[in-house]
């Protein structure tokens, strides 16, 4: 059992200590109580508390705030069960919109007219619903997680309703588009990471992860098994969330030809710069020492290329967009879609791109007037 103290304030400390794991989660439990005195008082009253536990006795409810409380689950929690970018964007969240508005407030007296008041607040101040939307879900999780931990007897975020988001609106590439872009980046280094791109509507983090070895030039396929993040400071491999996002993709057999050339072109660098052969374990689109590209170099020359074209609206990932938007307008079938971008399920691929595919309903009744008319005539 362990436990410490952290000073809050002139005479005041928050004391934290284990009290075991959960049985049902094996989660580890936490208790927080908020002392005032010395330090060497507190060090006392931990030391107290501690032992109470340890003999059997209750010990008394949490005070600590809200922001104490996730700054602790920050800390603990989410360093373990998510990943390093998710964890990023919690820490944001929590510091940019719950902290500065809502705190203070105690863990245990938190109400729901709290976060509704939250999210009208946010609102208010210009913040895009789907963002409050991400902060609802986050206080969700945490407030079940303090439940979890027997800091709170329920969870008053699923007493609220978040704000509607907006449909977020899919923009994609005309044809023209796409030609003035492919010759404006021709002979460039980000050049056939778009073909690629276009070509298999891949994210930008899965382009930059591919090996040599990812890509099979006899079946003109590329394996997708894994992806990049960036976070602050740091570039790390990620496996995808689900068994759909490692996947084998075709590409057309002009761009299998100018992968071919460029992993000869690859070589030729390396030979020339001392470097030895790539082995297949190498990157498919490396720096010039090796290393790897970061997904915020391939944004940027990729937002230089469109402001250099005055090409407004479209982002990096509108080439996914776009690749999913060709195939539908194909007639191709949602699930080889579904499977082709890597989604979880065809429902994900519904929702997303949904309003596309309900343009094809006009064409599916002339396609019913047509066996009738064949049915007469027979």
């Amino acid at each position: 059992m362990s436990g410490h103290i952290q000073r809050r304030g002139r005479n005041s400390w928050r004391l934290k200590f284990d009290i075991g794991r959960d049985p049902l989660t094996n989660d580890r439990r936490t208790r927080y109580l908020t002392f005032k005195g010395t330090k060497r008082q507190a060090e006392q009253e931990l030391i107290n508390r501690m032992a109470e536990y340890n003999a059997g006795a209750s010990v008394n409810p949490s005070k600590v705030t809200l922001s104490d409380y996730l700054a602790d689950w920050h800390n603990d929690y989410a360093a373990v069960h998510v990943t390093p970018k998710t964890a990023e964007r919690y820490k944001q969240l929590i510091k940019n919109q719950i902290a500065p508005n809502i705190g203070q407030v105690q863990l245990q007296r938190l109400q729901p007219a709290h976060l509704q008041g939250l999210y009208a607040r946010l609102l208010k101040a210009g913040l895009a619903p789907r963002t409050v939307g991400h902060v609802h879900r986050l206080l969700r999780k945490t407030i079940s997680h303090a439940g979890t931990m027997g800091l709170v007897q329920r969870n008053v975020a699923t007493l609220v309703k978040p704000p509607k988001a907006e449909d977020v609106e899919i923009t994609i590439l005309t044809k023209e588009q796409i030609a003035k872009l492919l010759t404006h980046v021709k002979g460039r280094t980000i050049y056939l990471i778009l073909v690629l791109g276009l070509a298999t509507g891949a994210r930008r983090g899965e382009l930059l992860a591919l090996r040599i070895k990812d890509f099979n030039p006899e079946n003109g396929t590329v394996r997708i098994e894994r992806s990049l993040e960036q976070t602050k400071g740091q570039l790390r491999f990620k496996v995808p969330k689900t068994k759909h996002g490692k996947r084998t993709v075709t590409v057309p057999p002009p761009v299998v030809a100018e992968l071919k050339a460029h992993i000869i072109k690859v070589q030729e660098r390396r030979l020339l710069l001392g470097m030895g052969r790539a082995s297949r374990d190498d990157l498919l689109f490396p720096r010039w020492d090796g290393q790897v590209r970061s997904p915020h170099w391939l944004t940027q020359k990729f937002s230089q290329a469109m402001a250099a074209l005055k090409i407004g609206d479209i982002t990096l990932h509108s080439l996914r967009h776009t690749h999913a938007s060709q195939l539908i307008a194909s007639g191709m079938d949602v699930l080889t879609i579904s499977r082709r971008l890597g989604h979880g399920s065809a429902a994900i691929t519904l929702r997303v791109y949904g309003h596309l595919i309900e343009g094809k309903d006009a064409e599916a009744a002339k396609v019913m007037e047509h066996m009738f008319n064949s049915l007469r005539t027979e």
